[in-house]
């Protein structure tokens, strides 16, 4: 069958045009609802961490051994990485512990159809080095303010690296008010008697609607 001549057939040339831009945009991370969302940046939450380290070169199979947990994130799902500002639910209404079981806390309960669900993984995820006094940054693309943060870290002795984190592992050590609508966002902790491997639990409400964002950043207190 001979090929249309696109010059020829202004529909043809449309409809390959469309389709060319479908399959352009498919390859750009950003391509996607959870672009106008957001995370925490730094500490680095699990899946921002994995997107910063590998999001160039996520193929690679030497990640196995250098960033294991990161690996087994890539492969269960790469868009947890690709959307690493989308891991949200609706309709909480504050309610955390009521809608998201022990052991799903780093992907919300399971929201977005599972794809965060490699993010409850335990295991020796990559930490950032923290003090007892640090500063969250959050990031927020689509400004969308706060009606407030509410920052938990696990108790002394707890390790994430063999354990499984539940609510009772978790102690909350700030409440913040309201935070108006920004891009970026930093939240200051003063917490006492850390040291070693922990993970930092921050729920952001979102201003917006109820919205309500579950974010585990790996730190290791020094």
């Amino acid at each position: 069958m001979q090929r249309p001549d696109l010059a020829r057939h202004p529909r043809w040339t449309i409809r390959a045009l469309a389709l060319l831009t479908v399959a352009v945009l498919a390859l750009v991370p950003w391509f996607d609802t959870a672009s106008a969302h957001g995370s925490v940046i730094d500490p680095a939450s699990r899946n921002y961490g994995c997107w910063q380290r590998w999001g160039n070169d996520f193929q690679n199979p030497a990640m196995a051994q250098q960033d294991p947990m990161c690996w087994q994130a890539w492969q269960a799902n790469p868009n947890a990485m690709w959307n690493w500002n989308g891991l949200y639910r609706n309709g909480a209404a504050g309610n955390f512990q009521a809608v998201i079981p022990n052991g799903q806390l780093c992907s919300g309960g399971h929201t977005e159809g599972g794809r965060y669900n490699s993010m409850d993984a335990v295991g020796a995820w990559k930490t950032t080095n923290i003090s007892n006094t640090f500063t969250i940054k959050l990031y927020d693309q689509a400004s969308h303010g706060a009606d407030y943060f509410k920052v938990y870290i696990t108790k002394q002795g707890f390790d994430p690296s063999t354990q499984q984190l539940g609510w009772n592992n978790l102690d909350l050590v700030t409440t913040t008010g309201r935070y108006g609508q920004s891009q970026n966002y930093s939240i200051n902790v003063s917490t006492s008697g850390h040291r070693g491997r922990a993970v930092v639990y921050t729920i952001w409400q979102a201003s917006h609607m109820d919205q309500a964002y579950f974010i585990c950043s790996d730190v290791n207190f020094v």
